[in-house]
């Protein structure tokens, strides 16, 4: 039809001049279809990115109309050119070198044009990520986004190492020379590359976050930032602690932010010469004492056992809960006694507050019985050397004894055998 509407307007001969060996015919029907294909294109494209921008407003799948609002956003010219152009020779009836000309084309704007859909499916994931992270985890959001660079650079060379195949560029060899490369690159840089691994396992894993208070080794303290290379940790005595991400997920660590309840195992002892029905007794005033604490909900409280009740200014111990108390044995100055119990929070002040409470609800309780609690103490018996003589009288034998221990101290004049008597002074 095209072409009997050209035939009527134009001079035949003039449609049948040959220029590049193509008619100028099928270059006027070409441009026709050019004119058509970017038009309708055009037009689909537009309605399509309004469609969307009403649900965005809405929040009707605002995720998904954002998302392909953005690839329509980054549809460049080049590709649409290709396409309009492979379509319109495909309408024309172009011969068979025209149509493979047009295909390479497409085939080489479709991958620039793969590449930055999804660099742009990417980004959008790291804004949404950004979005919703940012104020409890930004380390976290900020590693997300080298690795989201990362991701970017992969893409892209993959796209240019399919591009360069597709226009004719043996990358067998070239592929082989960056891999020997990569594995060079891999040993000077493993240390580096297993820090950033570790970093995409911290991120996505999230054995913690920033605020964690973390136990690793004999350090302690709490998770201030979350790098590529390493992580800081602000100890309990003030100074900042580095790890870097390798060794700290080859540790063993313990996270006291998730703990839901603390279990606390309290041991004393009392003395020896306590009557075995106060001993009895021990376990259930134990029990009383736990249970007697007052909790966040109850304000006026009960006093423990024993005493009188808190003062208004008292900290409020955290709820409790009592497991087991018993009389585990006999120590060396003490008779031992073990309590369990749960402290229903994770704060550690509020743990010392409950601690406190039953310390002294203990010692309140236990005086009023007369139970004292045993401390260290050593009791030594002194035996003495008195032995029986052979007469059979132990008199005899100590004074033999005591005369022995005098004879150092007396002076005897006579000259031992075999020493010769002191001459007598001369008279003159």
């Amino acid at each position: 039809m095209l072409r009997s509407v050209l035939r009527q307007l134009l001079d035949a001969e003039h449609l049948d001049r040959m220029v590049l060996g193509v008619p100028v015919e099928d270059w006027l029907l070409l441009a026709a279809a050019l004119l058509a294909t970017g038009l309708l294109l055009a037009v689909t494209r537009a309605a399509i990115r309004w469609q969307l921008r009403r649900d965005t407003r809405s929040r009707t799948n605002a995720w998904f109309a954002q998302a392909v609002d953005n690839v329509l956003e980054r549809t460049r010219g080049y590709f649409l050119f290709a396409l309009t152009l492979y379509l319109a020779s495909r309408l024309v009836g172009w011969n068979e070198q025209g149509l493979t000309w047009t295909a390479t084309l497409l085939t080489l704007a479709s991958l620039l044009q793969a590449g930055r859909w999804i660099t742009g499916l990417i980004e959008i994931w790291l804004d949404r990520y950004r979005a919703q992270k940012l104020d409890a985890d930004a380390s976290a959001v900020t590693s997300m986004q080298a690795i989201g660079i990362l991701a970017q650079i992969a893409v892209w060379s993959v796209i240019a190492l399919m591009f360069l195949a597709n226009i004719g560029i043996n990358v067998t060899a070239l592929v082989a020379g960056l891999g020997i490369g990569g594995v060079a690159i891999g040993l000077a840089v493993q240390n580096i590359l297993g820090d950033l691994f570790a970093s995409l396992s911290i991120v996505l894993d999230k054995p913690f976050v920033i605020g964690d208070t973390l136990a690793v080794g004999s350090e302690m303290g709490t998770v201030q930032h979350i790098g590529l290379k390493s992580t800081r940790i602000q100890s309990l005595s003030g100074e900042q602690i580095v790890f870097s991400n390798g060794d700290l997920l080859a540790s063993r660590i313990r996270n006291y932010q998730r703990m839901t309840e603390r279990r606390v195992v309290l041991t004393f002892g009392v003395t020896y010469d306590t009557p075995p029905d106060e001993i009895a007794a021990v376990p259930g005033r134990v029990r009383e004492v736990i249970e007697g604490l007052r909790s966040d909900d109850d304000t006026q409280g009960a006093a423990p056992l024993g005493g009188d009740p808190p003062k208004a200014d008292a900290p409020v111990p955290p709820p409790v809960r009592f497991d087991r108390a018993h009389f585990r044995g006999f120590g060396a100055s003490s008779l031992d006694f073990e309590v369990v119990y749960y402290v229903l929070v994770p704060d550690y002040a509020r743990y010392m507050d409950a601690q406190q409470a039953i310390n002294l609800g203990l010692l309140r309780a236990f005086g009023a019985h007369g139970v004292e609690f045993a401390f260290p103490t050593r009791t030594l018996h002194v035996a003495s050397d008195a032995r029986p003589a052979r007469d059979g009288s132990a008199r005899d034998n100590s004074a033999r004894n005591g005369s022995d221990a005098e004879t150092p101290d007396r002076h005897d004049a006579r000259p031992a055998d075999g020493d010769e008597a002191p001459a007598p002074p001369d008279p003159a």
